[in-house]
């Protein structure tokens, strides 16, 4: 039977997109939470207790905020990571779509171009999700008028600071675009290599992905290009994430916009000061990365089978 025309496979890989995040959010969430406040803590004045490394940050944490504290903010970034990537990947293979005609396959640029294009549509999407989850995971037991909750979070950032407040952290997020379009890029690559060796090994150039790759080639795909994008863009994460702290009792940010901490933070802490977190990064999205892609190959490969049977 022919094969079904690209088009038709675009809601099944937001569908597999979208069971990738939330299957990689539940996973990773307390890693995510400790990243986050290593990201603030500028060994100045901050409003999250210093860490001494990962697990002492997991489990101070878990001693005195239990479980909940871990998972701070976890609604928000299941809600965020679910929406972003099922749009992620929609977006992804209609831009792919679009690039491929009249062409026989894309090149390396027309990849980092279709991932950049839904990476920056994502992020118009969904900052405000991002801002409200990086607030509950900053929040500590000693915090005055903490937010009860994700709905509350929204409310009170509308009253106290406008709608505006929720697109803080908007300008290095579009630049993380690059971080997507870096991993993809990568992703893609790194695919089509193991493709093609795998087909020369078993003598046969007709065989498709789906018949020459398994979980564990997904799992390695996924973590080596998580790897490269994690390394070139991971200030710009330091950036939003100190961007998008909650302001004082006074109201006053700690921060006034992005060249603002860049100074600040290349001033009293170096390069050093934006890698920081880049540790329990590194332990939530490189097997996390893993996760994702082995979920989304194997549902995508899922939905379409069905879709022939029919």
């Amino acid at each position: 039977m022919a094969a079904l025309p690209s088009a038709d496979w675009q809601w099944e890989n937001a569908v597999a997109g979208a069971a990738a995040g939330l299957a990689t959010v539940t996973f990773s969430h307390p890693l995510d939470v400790v990243r986050t406040r290593f990201q603030v803590y500028d060994g100045r004045i901050s409003n999250v207790p210093a860490y001494r490394n990962t697990p002492h940050a997991l489990y101070a944490i878990a001693r005195s905020e239990g479980f909940r504290g871990l998972y701070a903010g976890f609604y928000p970034a299941v809600l965020g990571s679910t929406i972003s990537w099922g749009l992620y990947f929609f977006f992804y293979s209609k831009a792919k779509q679009r690039y491929l005609r009249n062409r026989e396959e894309l090149s390396p640029g027309l990849h980092l171009a279709s991932a950049a294009e839904a990476g920056a549509l994502v992020c118009f999407c969904t900052n405000p999700l991002w801002l409200v989850k990086t607030r509950l995971q900053l929040q500590t037991p000693n915090q005055i008028r903490p937010y009860t909750g994700f709905h509350d979070a929204l409310r009170t950032i509308i009253k106290e600071e406008g709608w505006r407040a929720l697109y803080k952290g908007l300008m290095p997020g579009l630049f993380m675009v690059t971080h997507g379009a870096i991993q993809f890029t990568a992703y893609e690559e790194f695919r089509k290599f193991l493709v093609s060796s795998k087909a020369q090994e078993n003598e046969n150039t007709l065989a498709t992905a789906a018949d020459l790759l398994d979980s564990v080639d997904y799992a390695t795909l996924g973590a080596s290009s998580k790897l490269a994008a994690i390394l070139t863009t991971y200030p710009f994460q330091v950036v939003r994430s100190r961007l998008q702290q909650r302001p004082s009792t006074t109201g006053v940010p700690r921060y006034i916009d992005s060249w603002h901490v860049v100074k600040e933070t290349a001033r009293f802490e170096g390069v050093r000061g934006f890698y920081r977190g880049i540790t329990p990064n590194m332990l939530k999205n490189v097997p996390a990365a893993s996760v994702t892609f082995i979920v989304y190959e194997n549902v995508l490969n899922l939905l379409k089978m069905s879709r022939r049977e029919y």
